[in-house]
Order: C-alpha cells, then sequence, then structure tokens
C-alpha cells in the first residue's frame, strides 16, 4: 500500500473513531436532556396528552386548561390575564416556564416525587390523573384593589409595584407590578405567533415582563429612615431624644435641605418627630452621628444585600427570585468614609436601591414585634384528587431588632400616619402605621412616590404593605402611594373593598 493510500485510510479510521465516539456520547450522557429538551416535538406532544395542574387562590383558577381539537390535547389559559401574570408566569409551548408556572413546574406537570403514588396507582387504573394543584396564599380581593387601585392611580402613572405580606407567617396577600402583560397569547399552540407576542413585550421600553416587585431596585427616599431609626434605637437613643436639624446641613460637599421650609426649622427635633414630620437634615445629621457601619449593618439586619432570598415554596425553596437591595458602599477611595454619602444614604438616596418586597419586608418586620418570616407565596400543593400533600409552615427568617425597638419604631411609625406625612393611609377600626418617601433618581425625572406600613386590628397585626410609584409628577409622590397602600390593607383586612 503507498503512503497516500495509508494516510487515507487512518483519516477514515480516525473519522470512524470520532463518529463512533459522538454516537456514545449521544447515546449515554445526552440522551435524556434531547429526549426531554424543550424543543423535542415529541415530548411536547407527550406532555400536553395530560392535563397541567391549577394554580388557584381563594378558590379562583388562575392558571388551567382547556381541551382542545388540535396535536396538542390541552391549552393552558389565565381567566384573570394581566392582574396574576407577574405572579403566575407563563407556561409556552416551546421554551421555558417562568414565575410560579416555573418553580412549580415538576409538581404541576405531574412529575414530582411527591406524586409517584399517583403515577404508580395509573400505571394499574390506566387513569392520566395529570399534574398535582397549587394553591397561592394570595387574597383575591387584596390583589384585585391593589390591581384596581394601581392601575388607575389619581397621578396617571403607568409604572410601579405593590407588595403586602402578613406580618406573623410571612404569606404574601397580594403582589402587583405594572404595566403588566396578558400571558395568554404567549402559550398559544400557534408557536410562531406566541413568539411575536413575546418578542413585542421583550422590545417594551416600559419592560412589561420585569415583576417590579421582586425585580426592580429603585430608591426608596425617606422610607430608609426606618431603618436609620432603627438603627439609632439600638444604639442608645430613645423615640424622645433630641437630634439636631435645622433648615439646611452641609456635610462633605452635599447640601441637604428640608422638603418645605415649616418641616423641622428649629436647631432640634424628637427623634419621633424627626420621622413624623421627615426631617431630612435630622436624619442625615443622625445618619453621620451614628456611622457608616451601623447604618449599614442595621440595613443588612433587616434583609439587605441578601441576594439568596426567593419568594414561593417553603418546602422546595423555589419561587420567585429577589433582586438584593443595596445601601452602597458609603467610602471613599482610600476606604474612609464619605460623610456626603454617609448623608444623602440615611434619606434613602445616593446608592440606596430597595425592592417594594424589601420594603413591605421592613413594615412587616415592625408590626411583628422585630421578627421577620420568610415570606412565601405557595400555601397548598394538592394531589390531582385535590387531596392535600403539603401546607405551608411559617418560618422565620430573622431577628432585625428587639421587640423593644420594634415597639418603639411601631409608636414612631403610627405617629406618621396619624399626625404626619401619612395621613391618606389612615383606615377606619384600624391602627395603621406607615412612612412615605419621595426619591429622587435621574437628573430632570420626576421623583418615585414610596410607602410602607402596616395595619393592626386591636393587637394583632393583619397586613404590611410597600406601594412603589416611579416618575409621579405634580409634587408629594408618596401621597398616592400611602392612600393606595391603606386600601390595599383595608383589603387585606377583609374590610370592605376600595
Amino acid at each position: 500500500m503507498n503512503a497516500p493510500l495509508r494516510r487515507s485510510g487512518v483519516v477514515i479510521l480516525v473519522l470512524f473513531g470520532l463518529l463512533f465516539a459522538n454516537l456514545n456520547w449521544v447515546q449515554f450522557y445526552k440522551a435524556d436532556e434531547y429526549r426531554t429538551h424543550d424543543y423535542n416535538s415529541r415530548v411536547t406532544v407527550a406532555e400536553y396528552e395530560t392535563p397541567r395542574g391549577v394554580i388557584e387562590a381563594g378558590g379562583t383558577a388562575l392558571a388551567q386548561n382547556k381541551t382542545t381539537d388540535d396535536e396538542l390535547k390541552y391549552l393552558r389559559t389565565y381567566p384573570e390575564g394581566k392582574i396574576y401574570a407577574p405572579v403566575l408566569g407563563y407556561k409556552p409551548v416551546i421554551g421555558g416556564a417562568t414565575g410560579i408556572e416555573s418553580s412549580e413546574n415538576d409538581f404541576l406537570s405531574g412529575a414530582s416525587d411527591k406524586l409517584f403514588g399517583d403515577r404508580l396507582s395509573s400505571m394499574f387504573t390506566g387513569d392520566n390523573p395529570g399534574g398535582g394543584n397549587v394553591v397561592l396564599s394570595l387574597s383575591t380581593k387584596a390583589q384585585e384593589v391593589a390591581w384596581k387601585q394601581m392601575t388607575n392611580n389619581q397621578r396617571g402613572v403607568t409604572k410601579g409595584a405593590a407588595v403586602a405580606i402578613d406580618p406573623s407567617t410571612g404569606a404574601i396577600q397580594a403582589m402587583v407590578s405594572m404595566p403588566s402583560y396578558d400571558p395568554n397569547p404567549l402559550v398559544s399552540h400557534d408557536t410562531e405567533e406566541a413568539a411575536k407576542a413575546y418578542q413585542k413585550l421583550a422590545n417594551d421600553e416600559d419592560d412589561p415582563l420585569i415583576n417590579r416587585a421582586t425585580g426592580a431596585t429603585l430608591p426608596p427616599g425617606s422610607v430608609f429612615k426606618v431603618i436609620v431609626s432603627a438603627a439609632a434605637l439600638q444604639n442608645g437613643y430613645k423615640t424622645s431624644s433630641e437630634i439636631e436639624a435645622g433648615s439646611v446641613y452641609k456635610e462633605g460637599g452635599a447640601t441637604i435641605r428640608n422638603s418645605e421650609e415649616e418641616v423641622c426649622p428649629g436647631s432640634q427635633v424628637t427623634l419621633k418627630e424627626a420621622l413624623t414630620e421627615s426631617c431630612n437634615t435630622g436624619y442625615a445629621r443622625l445618619g453621620v452621628a451614628l456611622g457608616a457601619d451601623k447604618v449599614k449593618d442595621t440595613a443588612k439586619a433587616f434583609g439587605f444585600e441578601d441576594d439568596t432570598l426567593k419568594v414561593g415554596d417553603l418546602d422546595s425553596g423555589a419561587g420567585l427570585t429577589v433582586a438584593a437591595s443595596r445601601t452602597g458602599d458609603i467610602q471613599n477611595q482610600d476606604g474612609s468614609t464619605d460623610t456626603a454619602a454617609l448623608a444623602q444614604s440615611s434619606l434613602g438616596q445616593r446608592d440606596v436601591r430597595m425592592t417594594p418586597l424589601q420594603g413591605a419586608l421592613m413594615a412587616a418586620t415592625v408590626a411583628n414585634s422585630g421578627q421577620q418570616m420568610r415570606p412565601y407565596m405557595v400555601q397548598k400543593l394538592l394531589g390531582p384528587d385535590r387531596r392535600t400533600i403539603y401546607t405551608a409552615k411559617p418560618e422565620s427568617l430573622r431577628d432585625p431588632v428587639s421587640s423593644t425597638v420594634a415597639s418603639d419604631l411601631k409608636d414612631m411609625m403610627v405617629s406618621v400616619v396619624e399626625n404626619g406625612t401619612g395621613t391618606r393611609a389612615q383606615i377606619n377600626g384600624l391602627t395603621v402605621g406607615g412612612k412615605t418617601g419621595t426619591a429622587q433618581n435621574a437628573e430632570g425625572a420626576n421623583p418615585h412616590g414610596w410607602f410602607i406600613g402596616f395595619a393592626f386590628d386591636g393587637d394583632k397585626p393583619v397586613s404590611a404593605v410597600c406601594v412603589m410609584l416611579e416618575n409621579v409628577s405634580g409634587g408629594h409622590a408618596s401621597a398616592e402611594a400611602a392612600r393606595i397602600a391603606g386600601l390595599i390593607m383595608k383589603a387585606a383586612a377583609g374590610r370592605g373593598g376600595d
């Protein structure tokens, strides 16, 4: 055999060897991945032979199925459309699910180990039981009120979020994000039309696919004064302690002024009065006096810097991913404290960023005597026959402050609603506390309006809430947030609608 033929033979043998190796790789290592891949049409047809479980809240089906005459037997439908979309997400024919549809996919599809007995039974009976059902903790009344008030707010705001939590358990009572989207076109069996619907939403500059309640991090403004108040109370201050104030405060190149001339114009003000009036100069001075470490450590104790939190199922830990809230570094390049940044950060400005969920957790912690419960949304898991397989057992997440400090904060926040900037959150028959926040952001842009608060029915905390409205025009940006928050808590407490 001459040299060219030998070389050709070697090349062919090598190619056969590579082909054989690749076939073995596919057969033994990649088979499961390819078989279960979202784009495998045979898997898709088989998946739609089984009814997917229902997602529900308060006896209302929020995600369900209807039978069809096409190749895919069942069509996923979302009867409430935009109201619950940021929470539920959607389950498309091609591609991955989002929201609760994603985090509870195994249970809804019937593939979960929790449903092994059902699958085993079906092998003998021939029945096709379908997936399990997920019951959410959401109050449909509170959710509907939150959606209506947010989307029909009195200031014409088009972007924002609202979250309500049961302070004693951590159960999410309402979660709204606007703008939202209709998930129904995204799950169409016409995959080309579904893709077009998705691209339209993905290209929308208002980002309707983002759940702002868990994913938006924006400057919180004066609601951050609750954190600074907690830091002060933990370091020797009382609600009656006098702190320096005044109409103007200059620190390290930063000039701090109050929102209006009549706010704490005197040289001193009590801590309680400072929160009630939302005294900027007082809190800027207080933050500098406490120091950056105490402010940042207190914020961290409440949940800032936590990038591991998910809101969904306490049993599995799966759920909606929550963006981390941040205080910023508050330091110069040499590592020393940037006092100008500290003064501004103490007002919830500069580099402070917070999610609406974090705001609701802050209020819930105060209402629950200083104990922060882990937020969750999956209340129950039911089998295809609707027997109860799992019920959420509330668990503590952290203890940011003592019960004594929480009691003082509660007293201060109640004063805000009864005598100060948060009067629009008042609810007849309930004791309401809270804190307003107006946050400057991009130069020339309207400020964000915030309100965090809680409601008590007697001695029992019944709801804690955060409302955030982006770019509010017309002044007093937080007043509308406070009004909406009061109505959400009223609904969550079972005191009627809006």
